[in-house]
């Protein structure tokens, strides 16, 4: 073995060794000092080894196939959101740019260049390879690791599945991507993929172990791609034009899911529900959708024969407004299934109501319904 590539190794086992330390003894390393971490990573690896610049041919083209392939996805994730629901995020503050957004940032480049130039340095050796990867699942597990409960087989568990197995997976492909492509089209890529949920409003709501299953494949589909990118004979000129009228078609269903996200989020003036349950016929039928219009608390509104909505048990109920009783200026609301004998054998309180509905279209929810298994 050549020496720079012992001096590399070296170099690998000290931090592998410090990211250790710090996840078993200090747990020192958080949001900004693990980017200070990898400014003093850097600093060292130039007076150690040097920069290599990056020249790669295909970089345009690897991007717009990263951007088209993460528009892709995301139109099928806020699909699935669909099913399973949506959660509101708020980090455009200040307090959020600074405490999430911007060292999310800072080690996403900090990290693959420092990637970069280990595997340039490394010049397709193996063992250099695969320790320096190693490395970065050590980096991006640190946090984790040091927090496990080793004792208990569910918290290894969750470590393994939430933390490990994704961040294996990723390192692998944004490693074999780095090698081929260099940083940029990797950065692009992984910003995207870890500032979504800072930087939208509205994101799908899916349980840790639907994300870890996600956070797996997903670098893994996309190194399938880049792969095959590569595999092909191209000419530079038609593939990124086919590319660009590639994404410009996908504004289309992304304007369609944006819209249903609307209606559907709950977060909005209006609000979409598929109906589970017969309980409204003959007016509203399982499987029909009915918009939601919020009444924004001005209960003095609501009329005997609305139909209204409202939430119990974490389930939206839709059911025909029977009585209406104010005491101590509080409003508690009667209702009855049109479909059923007795009214509903609960009270619904101010806090309970979403709004009334007047419109329907039939059948459409029939997707979501079978999906949610109602």
């Amino acid at each position: 073995m050549k020496r720079g590539y012992k001096r590399l190794l070296i170099f690998d086992i000290i931090m592998i060794v410090l990211l250790f330390i710090n996840s078993f003894f200090l747990g020192i390393l958080s949001r900004y000092t693990t980017v200070i971490f990898l400014v003093f990573s850097l600093i060292a690896f130039k007076f150690l080894f040097g920069f290599e610049k990056d020249r790669h041919r295909y970089l345009k083209d690897v991007i717009l196939e990263i951007v088209i392939f993460l528009f892709t996805f995301f139109i099928l994730f806020y699909l699935l959101g669909l099913i399973i629901g949506f959660a509101r995020t708020n980090y455009l503050s200040f307090y959020g740019i600074i405490n999430f957004v911007l060292p999310v940032f800072l080690y996403v480049v900090l990290r693959e260049i420092f990637r970069y130039m280990m595997l340039c340095k490394a010049e397709g050796n193996k063992l250099v390879t695969i320790v320096s990867i190693i490395l970065f699942i050590i980096l991006d597990i640190t946090t984790a690791l040091a927090h496990v409960d080793f004792a208990s087989n569910v918290d290894v568990f969750k470590f393994i599945a939430l933390s490990l197995l994704p961040a294996i997976s990723s390192n692998i492909v944004l490693s074999y991507i780095t090698k081929l492509v260099g940083y940029k089209p990797v950065i692009v890529y992984v910003l995207i993929v870890e500032l979504y949920r800072y930087i939208l409003p509205i994101i799908p709501n899916p349980n840790e172990y639907v994300t870890s299953v996600i956070s797996f494949v997903l670098p893994v589909i996309l190194g399938y791609r880049i792969y095959m990118f590569f595999k092909k004979d191209r000419d530079e000129d038609l593939a990124r034009d086919y590319n660009k009228k590639h994404l410009i078609s996908l504004f289309v269903p992304a304007l369609i899911v944006t819209v249903l996200v609307y209606f559907t989020s709950g977060y909005f003036h209006y609000h979409a529900v598929a109906i589970a349950s017969g309980s409204m016929s003959p007016n509203i039928h399982k499987g029909d959708v009915v918009i939601i219009e919020k009444i924004d608390k001005k209960f003095d509104k609501l009329k005997e024969g609305n139909i209204l909505a409202f939430k119990k048990d974490k389930r939206i109920i839709v059911h025909r407004l029977v009585n209406i009783v104010k005491d101590n200026n509080k409003y508690y609301f009667y209702t009855k299934g049109d479909a059923n004998k007795n009214e509903d054998d609960f009270i619904i309180k101010e806090d309970m109501v979403i709004g009334i509905v007047n419109h329907k279209i039939p059948f459409i929810g029939w997707p979501a319904v079978k999906l949610s298994g109602q």
